[in-house]
């Protein structure tokens, strides 16, 4: 099997360390894990590449509080 190297930052590899299950568990298995938290698609289908990270960064907006109530999105659209 051929392995690849990545770049990341001494922070970033400290934060996955700490989400390891064990310390037999290698960056590529918990990597993988963290990857399915990403729906590949549902009952109607695969979703498209750009639908996902469309979905990624709606669940990133929500945890940093980067969201908008109904009323907002009709007011930002003059409705």
């Amino acid at each position: 099997m051929a392995y690849t190297s990545i770049q990341i930052l001494p922070k970033t590899k400290e934060k996955l360390a700490l989400l390891k299950g064990s310390p037999r568990e290698t960056y590529d298995e918990l990597l993988n894990k963290l990857l399915e938290l990403v729906p590949e698609g549902d009952e109607e289908g695969k979703y498209k590449r750009d639908f996902r990270i469309g979905l990624l960064e709606a669940r990133l907006d929500l945890k940093h509080g980067r969201v908008f109530t109904g009323n907002e999105v009709k007011k930002r659209l003059g409705l």
